[in-house]
């Protein structure tokens, strides 16, 4: 078992139910896997019902830490470290201390790190909770085909880029290379006719390749070795990312500076003078993309979460 697969549910089956102002999700603005939950969290407006707890880009290999709060502590749990909830959970913890991380507030235990159920638990457990306007993230008629198209996106790019970073021989490399490649060409062709992955309205699967893109040419193209093209060399993904960097919940939970730091930084194998590049420019996020043209609405039926001030998200 590589995580606790406890889950938060409206039954509380697991012992965790579903109760807003217990739970606080912990997660790093710079953690491609924390992002798609403060993402998920944001476009369902579950601010008032869960908190959120931020750590800091860097940390040790013992544990996240809460550096960017006043005096390195958590202001709800009173942790200096992530890692003090996970051994609140199971003494000595023997698996790696990640986020996200629920934290069940009243034990200060972790109730789940289980990154993939957990937002898939936002949308169907705390529905219940959700805004006025929040988006169907999972429509129905989709979900079979958004599992097929979430898998090869997890598979080949999620994990595809970190494969190719940490590959231990030439040939390892070149197998992972082309595979991460195979699949951003698959979907420059898929998106090339539609405005998002799985047709007219924002999906769970476009947050879920969002927080790849986003990282491609500020990290991974120059950190992990992943490097035929730049994702701003790729006119449909590069539209496609700048599209979703502009819709509401997206783009306000990205720290790009986090994210160099998080990665130049923790990475010392990978680059042991830990220094950080200046580049790239990263003002054309901004810049008009065009899609529209293709037609759909990022939020369908539904409504844009409320507009934050800029580099600020809701704790």
């Amino acid at each position: 078992m590589r995580y606790l697969t406890t889950r938060i549910t409206r039954d509380g089956r697991d012992g965790y139910p579903v109760e807003p102002g217990r739970y606080r999700l912990v997660a790093a603005r710079a953690c491609p896997w924390a992002n798609r939950t403060i993402i998920v969290r944001r476009l369902l407006g579950l601010e008032d019902a869960i908190s959120l707890g931020l750590c800091g880009p860097v940390h040790d290999a013992r544990s996240w830490t809460f550096d960017l709060d006043p005096g390195g502590v958590d202001p709800v749990l009173g942790y200096e470290r992530l890692q003090q909830a996970y051994f609140a959970r199971v003494p000595d913890y023997p698996l790696g201390i990640t986020v996200p991380a629920m934290v069940d507030v009243p034990t200060k235990a972790v109730a789940t790190n289980d990154f993939d159920q957990i937002t898939r638990d936002l949308f169907f457990e705390w529905s219940d909770h959700h805004r006025a306007g929040a988006p169907d993230l999972w429509p129905e008629h989709l979900r079979d085909e958004m599992e097929t198209v979430m898998k090869r996106v997890f598979t080949e790019v999620n994990n595809g880029v970190y494969r190719c970073g940490f590959a231990g021989s030439q040939a390892a490399y070149d197998a992972a290379y082309e595979r991460l490649w195979t699949a951003l060409d698959w979907l420059e062709e898929r998106l090339a006719t539609r405005r998002y992955l799985m047709g007219d309205t924002i999906t769970e699967a476009d947050i879920r390749l969002f927080t790849t893109l986003v990282r491609f040419d500020p990290v991974y193209h120059g950190h992990f070795k992943c490097n035929r093209q730049k994702l701003t060399e790729m006119p449909v993904l590069w539209a496609y990312a700048r599209d979703l960097f502009q819709t509401p919940g997206f783009g306000d939970t990205i720290d790009f500076d986090q994210i160099k730091a998080h990665y130049y930084v923790v990475h010392t194998d990978l680059n042991p003078t830990q220094i950080i590049p200046a580049g790239p420019d990263l003002t054309g996020w901004h810049s008009a993309h065009g899609r529209e043209a293709l037609g759909g609405s990022p939020f369908g039926e539904g409504t844009a979460p409320d507009a934050l001030p800029e580099g600020v998200l809701a704790h």
